[in-house]
C-alpha cells in the first residue's frame, strides 16, 4: 500500500477551523437556513387572510365584522420552526467558531495587525460578523411579529369579530429571505477565518525556515578536536616498512642490456 502526503500529515483536532467537523456543521449551519427559507414560504402560502362583512347589508354607514379564513396552525407553526431552526444554525456556527479561535495556533492569535493582509481580513470578517447579526434579528423580529397574529385566533377563529390583525403579504417570505442570507454571511465569516488561520500557518512556517537556514549558516563550522587517549594514536603494522629485494639475474641483464650511462657491452 502506498504512503501518500496526507498519511505523513499530523491529524488535526476537532476544534480545528480546517477540520472535518468544521465543514460538517458549516454544511449543517447551511441546510438549517434552507429548511427555515422552506417554512417561510410555506407560512407565507397558507398565512390567515380577513374577510370584512357587512351586517347590516348597507354599503356605507353600516356595521362590518371580520372573520379569518382559519384558525392559522399551519402558519404558527411554520413560523415557530423558522424562528428555532435559524437561531440554532446560529449558535452552532459561532460557538464552534468561538472555541477553534481560542484553541487556535499562537501565529493566528499573535498575527501582525499592521501588515496589509490582516488589515483586510479584519475588515472582511467585521462586515462578515455585524452583517450576519443584523440580518438574524431582522428575520427574528419579522418571525415573531408573525406568530403574535397567528396566534391570536386559534380558538373560535370563525366567529365574527369587531377587530382582526392581519400579517401583510411578504411578511413571512422577507423573513425566509433574510434567514438564508444569515447563515450565508455567517459562512462568509468562517471561510474568512479559515483563510486567516491558512495564511498565518504558512507565515509562520516561511518564519521557521529561515530562522533555521539562518542559524545554520550563521554558525561557523567546527574544527576536529584531537584526543589525548593514547589508544587512538596511529601505529604502524609490523613489516608494514617496503623491503628491497635484489635478485641474482639483475647483473646479468645489465650487462645485456646496458643502461645510458654504462657505454661498455659485454658479449658472451
Amino acid at each position: 500500500m502506498a504512503i501518500t502526503h496526507a498519511d505523513l500529515e499530523p491529524n488535526r483536532s476537532k476544534t480545528d477551523l480546517s477540520s472535518k467537523t468544521g465543514a460538517f456543521l458549516m454544511v449543517v449551519t447551511i441546510l438549517l437556513g434552507l429548511f427555515c427559507f422552506i417554512l417561510c414560504l410555506i407560512a407565507e402560502a397558507t398565512r390567515s387572510e380577513v374577510t370584512w362583512i357587512n351586517t347590516d347589508g348597507k354599503e356605507k354607514g353600516g356595521k362590518s365584522v371580520c372573520v379569518y379564513n382559519g384558525n392559522g396552525k399551519v402558519p404558527l407553526l411554520c413560523a415557530a420552526g423558522a424562528f428555532v431552526g435559524l437561531a440554532l444554525a446560529l449558535v452552532i456556527e459561532h460557538t464552534y467558531m468561538l472555541i477553534a479561535v481560542s484553541k487556535s495556533s499562537p501565529s493566528l492569535i499573535n498575527w501582525d495587525p499592521d501588515s496589509p493582509s490582516a488589515k483586510s481580513l479584519t475588515w472582511l470578517a467585521g462586515f462578515f460578523f455585524i452583517t450576519t447579526w443584523i440580518c438574524f434579528a431582522v428575520a427574528e423580529i419579522l418571525l415573531l411579529a408573525g406568530l403574535s397574529v397567528e396566534s391570536g385566533h386559534l380558538k373560535k377563529w370563525w366567529k365574527p369579530r369587531t377587530g382582526c390583525y392581519s400579517i401583510r403579504e411578504g411578511l413571512f417570505s422577507s423573513a425566509g429571505v433574510f434567514s438564508l442570507t444569515t447563515v450565508f454571511l455567517a459562512a462568509g465569516l468562517y471561510l474568512t477565518a479559515l483563510r486567516a488561520q491558512r495564511m498565518s500557518e504558512e507565515l509562520a512556517h516561511v518564519r521557521r525556515e529561515v530562522l533555521e537556514a539562518s542559524t545554520f549558516y550563521a554558525s561557523p563550522p567546527r574544527s576536529p578536536q584531537r584526543h589525548n587517549n593514547n589508544n587512538n594514536n596511529i601505529t604502524t603494522v609490523p613489516r608494514e616498512n617496503p623491503t628491497t629485494i635484489e635478485s641474482q639475474s639483475h647483473d646479468l641483464l645489465l650487462s645485456v642490456f646496458p643502461t645510458p650511462f654504462n657505454k661498455t657491452f659485454t658479449f658472451v
